[in-house]
């Protein structure tokens, strides 16, 4: 039986469209807001400004309420932390909080981890560990998020099981994007920098009325780089390329009980983001070393990839097409309660082409293309704040409808480096389609008794249900020579036809949370919480080991996750230190990860499992003289398989033994440095009312990290850590501020992997951490 993938056609829409200028002008007219109308544009006296730390407004909880209430662990990131850190992409937030790792690759091979779980990307038929929230929306891919931060007002990353009052269920956390909301009053600022290896970005927001209950705002960016990587085969620079987008919003409040928000917007990217570096090529057994062995075989030239060079003889490419629009609506109800919905549909198009590693013809192009297409429905009732109990019950539903393609055009090398018998896999091109659609519904609820003016009971209920229907199929390859015999068992083996008939799963998912606060003093808040996490499970959208293990192999169970935490939160020395810290210890079943299967050399995800991750967060921001800010958080974060007895064997084991399977109980799950420090300064002082200079550095120190999930002693990551400097002036302007800086990324030159991939024949490739870029930034806010 064959079925079509339901892949549209592309067609490449690589410019960003003309409509900036002519927009702004005709919506917000060409006046500006000065200064005096506008009082957050001017430079404020040091003095002035930072005699005590701000108030954090958080809405973690469903509810506008300050970060410091909140009895939880959470990690928020201001815009002017991110301005002030330079930091613009999501795969950079690990340098400012704790128990976090990002692991990005490509858009597709992208996620995000917290107290080390959660590290299992390119799963197109599951959802991750970590949920990803823009403006109130459930990102279903976490490449979603993967596009410059644009006009983003704060980002909160909550640690811990999420989902008695978030929309979709998650057993590790929450990262909560919130972008600037139109305003009724003019403002808009514009930004541009440029630096080393071609860096160009430029970005701009602008805000106002319409009429007097019609606001709008539209912001737009493109960035471009030429990438650090070399590659000696032609000279080209990858890992760089260009991102676009814009997003336009409406915000009508005709009245204080109702406000209504519209957001439209598109991103693009067309790069070389995917370049994989090599790290190690395996174990040396008896004196032979396989990967380096077969590459020869096939003439191919290795180079190290600490040197930041490749050699790859074909195209490396990623194109990234996405976009979404969203209804937000508030209403105040009598007594104060207040009802929410939020709907949102976005659509994700992503096409690699992915070279074999090697300068010689072993496959011309590889890789997975995903059309994705989401829809989602919440709504929530919230009940005032200042009675004995307070609540927030919401229900939520989420569909999502995806289809894959993986697609493998071998070359007249494959066989010599796939080790399979002459003519099974040379110059035959082998196509697979995945589809799957998802519908999920869910009843949630949290409530608080205020039992006495200091002490507060939290009980939290969640009931998610869920439906997956899925089939993958792969065609009958096409080329390549006749076979007989064991060519034609490999080829049938690795490229073969296969459908897997029609896959479905039923789920049902319960999630719950109990949590005791404690107010000692008006500055200072104790907390203890348990809390149960479920995420369903789903289904592998590639044949992988399917022909041989049969359909049972692409199921993925569900992830179970048991949480304890305490903590303290403390605003002390008048408001000039503020102090957080919180113990956690959590047991997870059924935990979802990757696994390299070797005969097939595909990645595919299974339940590994259960995990125990146990640690200990610190926070703490200070003001010790006026002028300086200084901000110290790490954490120490134990994670360990506690029951995985089927897992699969390092190559140094597989090689010298022939083992299928090791037990790899008591190791260190994949991804997670025991250790993570990250510390960040400003000093900023008054020349006087019209200049402000400033100088800011941060230091970002993680650990070693087990590399990928057979924990082999040729994939570990070592610890690194990264510098950052900057120093700038902030001029007040008549109409706003000028802000003119100069900086340097990784200062040190540090060359490091953020990620590592098995690779074929006991090797290993990773992702390269960006080297030291220089550059400056000019920004005008009005």
């Amino acid at each position: 039986m064959s079925r079509t993938c339901k892949c549209p056609s592309r067609a490449s829409v690589f410019t960003l469209q003309p409509l900036a200028a002519a927009t702004l002008v005709a919506l917000f007219g060409p006046g500006q807001a000065s200064a005096a109308e506008n009082p957050a544009l001017s430079v404020k006296p040091a003095a002035d400004q930072e005699a005590q730390l701000g108030t954090v407004t958080v809405n973690a909880r469903r509810r506008e309420e300050t970060s410091q209430r909140v009895p939880t662990a959470i990690s928020v990131l201001g815009s002017e932390t991110l301005e002030t850190q330079r930091i613009y992409r999501v795969q950079d937030i690990q340098q400012l909080v704790p128990s976090t790792n990002v692991s990005y690759f490509h858009a597709r091979q992208s996620s995000i981890s917290i107290r080390g779980l959660g590290n299992n990307p390119a799963s197109d038929g599951l959802e991750g560990s970590v949920g990803v929230y823009l403006d109130n929306v459930y990102l279903g891919r976490p490449g979603m998020a993967v596009f410059d931060l644009l006009d983003v007002d704060q980002l909160e990353v909550l640690r811990g099981p999420q989902g008695t009052l978030f929309g979709k269920n998650t057993t590790a956390g929450v990262l909560n994007i919130t972008t600037r909301k139109p305003t009724f009053q003019r403002e808009g600022s514009i930004q541009s920098s440029f630096g080393e290896d071609g860096y160009w970005q430029t970005q701009g927001s602008f805000s106002g009325p319409l009429t007097d209950t019609l606001a709008g705002r539209i912001s737009a960016y493109r960035s471009e780089d030429d990438g650090y990587v070399k590659n000696v085969y032609n000279g080209d620079d990858l890992n760089g390329g260009k991102r676009q987008g814009f997003r336009t919003q409406l915000l009508f409040q005709p009245s204080e009980t109702f406000n209504l928000r519209w957001i439209g917007e598109y991103n693009e990217e067309d790069s070389s983001n995917g370049t994989l570096a090599l790290f190690s090529t395996g174990p040396t057994l008896n004196g032979v070393n396989r990967y380096e062995t077969l590459a020869a075989r096939a003439g191919a030239t290795l180079v190290d990839g600490k040197q930041r060079k490749v050699n790859l003889d074909s195209k490396q490419q990623v194109t990234v097409f996405q976009g979404g629009t969203s209804l937000e609506a508030n209403w105040t109800l009598p007594n104060d309660f207040t009802l929410t919905s939020i709907s949102a549909y976005r659509w994700w198009d992503f096409t690699p082409r992915n070279d074999d590693g090697l300068n010689v013809p072993v496959y011309y192009n590889a890789g997975v293309s995903v059309r994705d297409k989401q829809y989602s429905q919440e709504i929530r009732l919230a009940s005032p704040k200042d009675d004995v109990f307070d609540y927030v019950l919401g229900a939520y539903y989420f569909k999502q409808d995806l289809d894959n393609q993986l697609a493998y055009q071998y070359g007249p090398q494959a066989d010599v480096w796939s080790a399979t018998p002459g003519g099974a896999l040379a110059n035959i091109t082998s196509l697979s389609d995945g589809h799957i659609d998802t519908d999920s519904y869910a009843l949630f609820g949290q409530g608080t008794w205020h039992l006495t003016d200091r002490l507060d009971f939290t009980a939290g209920i969640r009931g998610t249900y869920e439906e997956k229907s899925a089939w993958i199929t792969r065609d009958t390859p096409v080329g390549g020579a006749a076979v007989t015999g064991g060519a034609a068992a490999a080829r049938q083996g690795r490229a073969g036809a296969y459908d897997s008939g029609d896959l479905n799963q039923y789920s049902f998912s319960p999630s719950g949370l109990l949590s005791l606060s404690y107010q000692f003093t008006d500055d200072v808040l104790g907390y203890a919480s348990v809390s149960h996490g479920e995420k369903s499970g789903g289904v592998n959208l590639s044949v992988g080991a399917a022909p041989t293990a049969g359909t049972d192999s692409l199921i993925v169970g569900t992830e179970r996750i048991n949480n304890t935490e305490v903590g303290v939160k403390s605003t002390l020395l008048d408001r000039r230190l503020l102090l957080n810290a919180n113990l956690f210890w959590a047991d997870v079943h059924g935990y979802q990860a990757n696994v390299y299967d070797q005969v097939n050399r595909v990645q595919y995800l299974a339940n590994a499992g259960s995990v125990r991750s146990r640690g200990l967060e610190l926070e703490a921001t200070a003001l010790p003289i006026t002028g300086l800010t200084v901000s110290l958080n790490g954490s120490w974060n134990d994670v360990r398989y506690t029951d995985y007895k089927d897992a699969p064997c390092a190559p140094e084991v597989s090689f010298a033994t022939g083992a299928a399977s090791c037990d790899l109980t008591g190791h260190q799950v994949v991804g997670a440095s025991k250790y993570i420090a990250n510390l960040n300064t400003q000093y900023k002082w008054q020349v006087d009312e019209q200049i402000e200079p400033y100088v800011t550095a941060s230091y970002a120190w993680r650990s070693r990290a087990v590399g990928t999930l057979d924990d082999s002693e040729f994939g570990q990551i070592p610890s690194y850590a990264i510098v950052n400097l900057s120093g700038g002036v902030r001029l007040n302007q008549d109409n706003g501020v000028l802000d003119l800086s100069l900086w340097v990324k990784n200062a040190g030159d540090k060359t490091y992997f953020t990620s590592l991939w098995n690779s074929a024949n006991g090797g290993y490739s990773g992702v390269l951490g960006t080297p030291r870029t220089v550059g400056a930034t000019a920004r005008y806010d009005f």
